[in-house]
């Protein structure tokens, strides 16, 4: 390194000697308590805005109900969950459901090439559970302690308040794991036709435990029956032009005639432990768990069938976490999860204050008792049960006046966890490449030629040395992904083909096979570009 060179630092001066990896027990996790590092970057950057949402600021939402259908797949969902919310028939489950784009402000349109987030909370007999995703089943990084320097790449520049496109792409090209993301994201993919035909996932890795304290792996998905429709730039530009919120009209147009969204809820399941036999880890949240191995199974069914009385009461104070699980779903190691745990509720107490828990929209369904020893903090208006003694708030009391603990499963799940505490560059998740590839090859003509277009227009606008590595990584994905970005941006193929590998980055396979391209696979799902 250059003596020249600034050395990034903690705001207490402290050196900070990796910024990639969050330090764990053994490579695959878990993450440690004592993230000092982590844990002050992540604060302070979900503090970055007052009062508007950091991220996910543009949303809608819509009350509905889950209905389970008793089974995963073809066996009883209790062989492998002890959840009630998943085992019981009969039952509807009342939901509130956000979804959002993640990197435009609260007003930006509807159009944007962006993520979208789809965030479920189920007010369940247990109390809440809310499962926060995005309509895409992959994510940008791996590693929490990067998210704040990926939002800052996406959001506006601190000089222009312009978004760039080199700014995006100068952040991509150091993190060849986005490439997957950023190949979903680039094309049509990216900007669904609206929130009623977008696939939602949990993204990030769980586990189900059952009665007998037996865990396995999983991923939750949302199917919608109404089909999958996403638009290409052309067409989304045409809309913008003319209605900047499509997305929440239409599905508060569809509900107000009685034509609910519904969604099929699926998980897929994989047996608890390192699965060294894949060539991928599936706690990576970078990877797709191919369909063929790994299916998805029908759990239950979503319906929205009730829009907001106020907005700004029920979509805008609406809270979601990541850690907000019940009895029988699990945190796996997931290191992009176990980060987002302690971001998402953090977030929540700053951005609407430490008692947003008690605001109806946030609240457990009526009938769940709530009862803490939490007190007071801003706009506190009621003690959330009390023991047998309002004096008593604390556990426990000797003399029995104050709440207790509730009792313990019959068998509880243990995890066997065992490593070197150290900060761990990925070993099994080092193929940024292949899945990337694959998405690419799976994808229609006109869904190749749409990402291909965005591509050669952000490559048009981005410098020629961050170009040519672009060319470099799409080039390594698939030779016919780099040739064609580069021949449209008109940059010379060859040179970024020599370009060497990046520092500390595996080399990328060389001279696999090219498949034969198709318009689509007969297990990806129906989809259609936008009338």
């Amino acid at each position: 390194m250059s003596d020249d060179k600034t050395i990034l630092t903690t705001r207490q001066g402290h050196p900070v000697r990796d910024n990639q990896s969050t330090r764990t027990v053994g490579e695959r996790g878990p993450a440690t308590l004592e993230n000092y590092q982590f844990i002050e970057k992540i604060t302070h950057f979900d503090r970055e805005r007052i009062p508007e949402r950091v991220v996910h600021a543009r949303g809608a939402g819509a009350h509905g109900y889950f209905e389970a259908y008793g089974k995963i797949g073809d066996e009883p969902a209790s062989k492998y969950t002890r959840a009630r919310v998943l085992n019981e028939t009969g039952v509807r489950t009342p939901m509130f459901v956000r979804f959002s784009t993640v990197a435009g402000a609260k007003e930006s349109p509807e159009t944007e090439r962006d993520p979208r987030g789809f965030a479920v909370k189920f007010k369940t007999v247990d109390g809440n559970w809310d499962l926060v995703g995005n309509n895409l089943k992959v994510f940008f990084i791996r590693d929490a302690i990067k998210f704040p320097d990926m939002i800052h790449a996406f959001k506006p520049d601190p000089v222009t308040n312009r978004q760039e496109a080199w700014r995006f792409f100068d952040f991509i090209a150091s993190h060849p794991e986005s490439l997957h993301m950023v190949t979903h994201l680039k094309s049509p993919w990216g900007i669904p036709a609206n929130f009623r035909e977008m696939e939602g996932s949990g993204v990030n890795t769980y586990k189900l435990v059952n009665d007998r304290g037996e865990a396995v792996l999983c991923k939750f998905h949302w199917e919608p029956k109404q089909g999958i429709r996403n638009l290409t730039s052309a067409q989304a530009a045409e809309i913008q032009g003319r209605d900047v919120g499509h997305s929440t009209r239409d599905l508060y147009d569809n509900i107000a005639k009685g034509n609910f969204p519904e969604w099929e809820f699926c998980v897929q399941i994989m047996p608890d432990g390192p699965n060294d036999h894949l060539s991928f880890d599936p706690l990576d949240d970078t990877k797709l768990w191919p369909v063929d191995q790994f299916p998805l199974l029908p759990v239950g069914r979503m319906v929205l069938d009730r829009v907001p009385d106020n907005f700004f009461a029920e979509v805008e104070q609406s809270a979601f976490g990541t850690g907000v699980l019940v009895d029988g779903i699990e945190f796996s190691d997931d290191k992009m999860l176990q980060g987002r745990t302690l971001s998402y509720s953090d977030t929540q107490r700053y951005r609407v204050g430490p008692n947003y828990l008690q605001l109806p929209i946030n609240a457990p369904a009526p009938g769940v008792k709530v009862s803490t020893n939490q007190r007071d903090g801003q706009m506190t208006f009621m003690v959330d049960g009390i023991g047998e003694s309002k004096h008593v708030n604390y556990e426990p009391s000797y003399l029995g006046s104050g709440l207790v603990e509730a009792p313990k499963p019959a068998k509880d799940y243990h995890q066997l966890v065992q490593g070197h505490l150290g900060r761990y560059q990925p070993t099994r998740t080092a193929d940024d490449y292949t899945q990337a590839g694959e998405r690419y090859r799976s994808f229609e003509t006109w869904e190749r030629d749409d990402l291909i277009n965005n591509l050669v227009n952000d490559m048009k606008a981005c410098p020629e040395a961050l170009a040519l590595r672009m060319v470099w990584h799409f080039w390594h994905c698939d030779e016919d992904y780099g040739t064609r970005v580069a021949e449209g941006a008109g940059l010379d193929l060859a040179k970024a083909k020599a370009l060497p590998p990046l520092p500390g980055k595996p080399v990328p396979g060389q001279n696999r096979a090219q498949p034969t391209y198709t318009d689509g696979q007969a297990e990806e799902p129906v989809r259609q570009a936008a009338e």
